[in-house]
């Protein structure tokens, strides 16, 4: 019996070819293709589990054989009397992937690039795994989530402790909401990285803000598990520095100008505020940042800031201004 042959992709590329609701057909389909030398693993939407499996009628269960061989065993099964379903290419999640230019992007290095890798993997990739071996990321995002929440905490009580309770937890909400998640996983082009299953990847998974929000979590769980803590902190707070630089500017704590610019634009039905960044000067820990908004395409307000959010929203001040001069 031969093993999964890899493709150029670096995945494992097999056929599905026969499907059934009865495990001891299956394992009968599955012994006939591995007596004839044909490498074969069954699966199930029920179980990560390779055989044997407790079906009885509640699933199905999919044979699934190299794709190179996958003609020799619709003809072997067909031979049995068995009408198998059409074949399908299935790949699967390679642990051996290149993911070196996330972890530059990250900052940070990992000694088990596996853990990474799991990290990046959705359940509907793990779904797809007809081995069974493929583990999806939710404990590690449930872990994330953990950290996160832990060393935000810490952050916050160290770096601001003339605020009380109810202004921590304030910030805190704010910095790790899914929103906020997911724009800092776009920042690193996660979305490239995440190992999806075909109907995530059809319905545009990449670019789901939940998907990457959760992703985002769990590649911190990946450096708390394969660095420590202290990584773990680093990680973060290199991540959060312009959220928490905006924590310490008056607009956070003041009247939300971009907000209110939004809702005069809208009570005069035009088109909304577009905001573009028009220059960046100073050194990464310390930059600052040009910001001009327009209304339909006139310039009515242009600001800098330590942080853009904070050039924002003094520049969606001025145009306030403006429009109430008008």
């Amino acid at each position: 019996m031969v093993g999964p042959e890899r493709d150029r992709a670096g995945y494992t590329a097999l056929a599905v070819v026969f499907r059934t609701h009865s495990d001891i057909e299956a394992s009968i389909v599955r012994g006939l293709l591995e007596a004839h030398g044909i490498y074969a693993a069954a699966s199930s939407d029920l179980t990560h589990s390779v055989f044997p499996l407790s079906i009885d009628g509640l699933g199905e269960v999919r044979i699934s054989v190299p794709m190179s061989q996958a003609e020799a065993a619709v003809t072997i099964i067909r031979e049995q009397g068995t009408s198998p379903q059409s074949a399908e290419i299935v790949q699967l999640v390679d642990d051996t992937r290149d993911l070196s230019a996330l972890e530059e992007r990250l900052g940070y290095t990992f000694r088990e690039p596996a853990v990474l890798d799991r990290a990046l993997t959705h359940r509907s990739r793990a779904n797809e795994d007809a081995t069974g071996s493929t583990v999806d990321n939710e404990s590690l995002e449930f872990l994330g989530d953990a950290v996160l929440g832990f060393v935000m905490a810490d952050l916050l009580f160290r770096d601001f402790p003339q605020f009380d309770e109810g202004q921590k937890s304030k910030i805190k909400a704010s910095l790790v909401s899914t929103a906020t998640l997911a724009l800092l996983a776009r920042r690193l082009g996660l979305g490239d990285f995440l190992a999806l299953g075909r109907g995530e990847e059809k319905t545009g998974g990449r670019n789901k803000q939940a998907l990457l929000a959760d992703g985002y979590e769990a590649v911190i769980a990946a450096v708390y598990l394969d660095g420590g803590i202290e990584e773990a902190r680093r990680f973060v707070t290199r991540a959060f520095a312009e959220d928490l630089e905006d924590v310490r500017s008056p607009e956070f704590w003041g009247r939300d100008y971009k907000s209110a610019l939004q809702e005069l634009v809208q009570s005069h039905e035009v088109s909304l505020p577009e905001y573009t960044v028009a220059s960046e000067s100073g050194p990464d820990h310390r930059k600052t940042f040009h910001v001009e908004v327009r209304v339909r395409g006139e310039l009515l307000g242009s600001a800098h800031g330590a942080s853009k959010k904070a050039a924002e929203q003094e520049a969606a001040h001025q145009a306030i201004d403006k429009l109430s001069e008008e």
